[in-house]
């Protein structure tokens, strides 16, 4: 399974914040057997979202979109999901009923942050989702997340994306599997056997190098574990390894 990543958000490009979304997104892709081939951070521009996400769906078997959700003015992922996938965006009952109670539930516990908000205003937007699409909706969060097609929109907050992306982890899977070996040899030494490997075995090959003292890893990744385990065994003979492994 190839997935696609694009993350959200001029507070991400500007520096302001760290795209750690991304890499635990990738981790847990792997992690399943599948394989995250794009990782892209764009700002919070409708148009640029739309259009990588209406390439990404047809290209790859499923993009995950991050960041973007809730009730302000630069939040406009839902949108450019449904623009990009061609479809209307329309208010499930269910979805506002639940955003409904959390909006009463939050006046409740936070009254005065409450004070002067009119949040019935603003509760069909929050509810509005691309036609079809399946609400995401966990305690973490107030605004829905969805599934349409195979594209999947999470929040940008880390704690409310990881408790949103359980709901469909069991979505995404594969067949890719990985073997590290852990070497002291700088990566300079390595290229022969790094160019070698790539001829003799259905495999990818990664050079992970470390500044400093600290050994650096080289990773071996393909979807058949015989020709993966041929050509570790290849590769630990070929380079100095260390004992343990990651």
């Amino acid at each position: 399974m190839e997935v696609a990543i694009l993350t959200v958000g001029d507070e991400i490009l500007s520096g302001d914040t760290e795209n750690t979304n991304a890499t635990w997104l990738a981790r847990q892709l792997t992690e399943r057997g599948a394989t995250a081939r794009r990782i892209l951070t764009v700002p919070d521009d409708e148009e640029t979202i739309a259009d990588y996400v209406r390439r990404w769906s047809e290209a790859f078997d499923a993009v995950v979109v991050t960041g973007g959700l809730g009730g302000t003015p630069d939040d406009l992922t839902v949108e450019a999901v449904a623009d990009a996938l061609d479809r209307d965006l329309v208010v499930q009952d269910s979805v506002r009923e639940t955003i409904a109670e959390k909006a009463r539930q939050f006046r409740e516990k936070n009254p005065d942050l409450a004070e002067g908000y009119d949040f019935d205003i603003d509760l069909d937007a929050q509810a509005a989702l691309p036609d079809g699409a399946e609400p995401l909706i966990t305690d973490a969060s107030f605004a829905p997340g969805c599934a349409v097609e195979n594209v999947f929109v999470f929040p940008g907050f880390p704690e409310e994306l990881r408790a949103m992306f359980a709901l469909v982890a069991e979505d995404f899977g594969g067949d890719a599997i990985s073997e590290t070996l852990t070497t002291p040899a700088p990566e300079g030494a390595l290229y022969e056997a790094l160019e070698d490997i790539r001829g003799q075995f259905d495999v990818t090959v990664g050079s992970y190098p470390v500044k400093g003292r600290d050994p650096g890893r080289v990773k071996v990744t393909g979807t058949d574990s015989e020709a993966v385990e041929a050509a570790v065994a290849w590769l630990r003979e070929e380079i100095e390894v260390v004992d343990h492994t990651d």
